[in-house]
Order: C-alpha cells, then sequence, then structure tokens
C-alpha cells in the first residue's frame, strides 16, 4: 500500500513538471559541448574532426526516469561547408526512441575574428512503446491494447551560429515538423511541439593560466515558460574546468572535466534536483567524452570551451 502511495505521488509530482516545463527532447547539463544535437549550423565549426559522447541518467532511483545516450560526430569539408552527423537513444517508462539526423552547414567570413555559420538537418526518430512496462491507466482502454513498432517521425530542422575563438551565439530549431510522440508522464501519444533554442557564452583570460567562460541556454516550447540553463566554467592551465550551472525551476549543478590529452577530453556533470522530486531521487548523473583530430598547429592552441 505504501509502495503504491509513493508511486502515485511521484507520478503526480511528474505531471506536474512536465505541465510546467514542457519537456519533450532531451535536456543536457554538459549542453556547450553538446551543440549540435540542438543547432545544425555548428557542424564543422570547430575546425577539424570532432566526437562527443554524452550518457545522461537522470532522475536517478525513479523507476522509468528518462535514460539517455548520444553520439555526435562533424566536420569542416572544404573551405566553407561542415557536415556533421547525431544519434540519440532514449528511454523513458515503456518507450524507447532513436533519432538520427544529418546536419549540414555553410559558414562566411564576417570579420577578422568572427564568423556566420547556417546549418539545416534531416532525419528522423524510430518509437517504439511496449505497454507491458509500468503501470496503464485502464487495461479497458483501447490506446493501451497495442504496442507501438518502429514508428517512423520525421524531423527537418535549421540554425544559425554566429562563433569566433572566443564567443558564440545560436539561434535554432532543432525540428519544424508536428507529429505525435511518446508522453512519458501521461502515458500515452501526444503532439509533438516546436522547441526554439537559443546557445551562447564568452571566454575570458583571467590570467596565462586561468580561464573563465559563462554561458546560456534558452529553450523555449509553446504552452509551458521559458527554461534557462545559465554555467559558469573556470579552466586552468588549459588541463583542469570545473564550474557551476543553474536550470531554472529544475537543478543546480556541478562539472568537471580533465583535459587528458590535447585530442581527448571528459566531463562529468551532477544535477541536484530542486522540485519536489528531491525527496525521491539521488540527483542526475552525466558523463560525456570528446574526441578531437586536431592538426598539429591546432595542438599549440588553447582546448576549446565550446
Amino acid at each position: 500500500m505504501i509502495y503504491k502511495i509513493r508511486q502515485i505521488l511521484i507520478l503526480f509530482i511528474l505531471f506536474i513538471a512536465a505541465q510546467a516545463f514542457g519537456q519533450q527532447d532531451p535536456q543536457y547539463t554538459q549542453y556547450m559541448y553538446n551543440t549540435l544535437s540542438v543547432n545544425p549550423a555548428y557542424a564543422g565549426s570547430l575546425g577539424h574532426f570532432n566526437v562527443t559522447g554524452i550518457y545522461r541518467s537522470q532522475w536517478v532511483g525513479i523507476d522509468g526516469a528518462p535514460v539517455t545516450q548520444t553520439l555526435s560526430m562533424d566536420s569542416p569539408v572544404g573551405k566553407n561547408v561542415g557536415l556533421g552527423l547525431s544519434f540519440l537513444n532514449e528511454s523513458i517508462g515503456p518507450s524507447e526512441e532513436q533519432w538520427l539526423n544529418a546536419n549540414f552547414s555553410y559558414t562566411i567570413q564576417t570579420s577578422e575574428t568572427m564568423r556566420l555559420s547556417f546549418g539545416v538537418n534531416g532525419g528522423g526518430r524510430i518509437l517504439n512503446i511496449d505497454w507491458t512496462k509500468g503501470t496503464r491507466q485502464s487495461d479497458n482502454d483501447v490506446q493501451y491494447q497495442a504496442n507501438v513498432v518502429n514508428r517512423f517521425l520525421p524531423s527537418i530542422g535549421a540554425g544559425v551560429y554566429f562563433h569566433g575563438d572566443k564567443s558564440y551565439l545560436g539561434l535554432s530549431v532543432p525540428n519544424f515538423l508536428v507529429d505525435e510522440r511518446y508522453d512519458g508522464v501521461k502515458e500515452g501519444l501526444a503532439d509533438e511541439r516546436i522547441h526554439f533554442y537559443l546557445i551562447g557564452g564568452l571566454v575570458f583570460d583571467l590570467s596565462p593560466n586561468t580561464r573563465f567562460k559563462p554561458a546560456f541556454l534558452l529553450k523555449y516550447v509553446s504552452g509551458a515558460p521559458v527554461v534557462a540553463d545559465l554555467s559558469a566554467n573556470f579552466m586552468f592551465y588549459d588541463r583542469f574546468r570545473i564550474g557551476a550551472s543553474y536550470r531554472t525551476g529544475d537543478s543546480v549543478s556541478g562539472l568537471v572535466g580533465f583535459q587528458l590529452t590535447r585530442s581527448l577530453l571528459i566531463g562529468y556533470a551532477y544535477d541536484y534536483t530542486t522540485t519536489e522530486l528531491r525527496d525521491f531521487t539521488s540527483g542526475s548523473h552525466e558523463i560525456m567524452i570528446r574526441f578531437e583530430l586536431k592538426s598539429r598547429e591546432e595542438g599549440l592552441k588553447s582546448p576549446r570551451f565550446f
């Protein structure tokens, strides 16, 4: 009986959270290293081949909470063109989704230090739902009698990205298409909503061995408040990174990173939720690995913060 009451309470809190924030796309605390997943214009902006992988386990301790793995790669092709590929796998409750997007960007030089990139992406998602997992609202509801098997949902998005060696600003819509997808809170199919992302950051040299980077990510979904991720990170001796982040109405986070070699960066983030869910979860964990295939000349430069 106590277990059932606990589950009902958790589902109620999750429902309230979904109404407040309308989260349909996955969220990341280390978003500054995962820009390609929300903005196709980022493709090729580093100037060399790059592979980034992120594993995120959200709300640890709650059955059916989101678990996300993402892998992205991009590279410049020629002088002004960038190409990228991003893959994502997410499970939440009885559903699993796999997303695959191809990204294309074209860049123009606007000044000696700044560039403006335009990007488009196209691909799709495969949705599977196994209603035998977890609980259902009603055994007599027709919606829950048949599983969803390999439902394909196409996606088309676009973005712009204004960037230099020490600053960036991007605006994007990863998917313009509205279709049905799984709603993990209401345990049903809900309409996909268009997501708008605004991302930006600056890098300051505080000393020859210390750099400071404030950054932000704003997400707007129709029918929900704007969600803001605000972060501040320090990098010491081009090797060690440490910082903190705040997501409005959701969590506070700590971030660390280690530049193991000139090509390999690993990072970790821990989120402590500030909502009622803190009584049921120990927090969220996120691990990031980035590999960059740099030239010898690039290896002499400071590691990128973004």
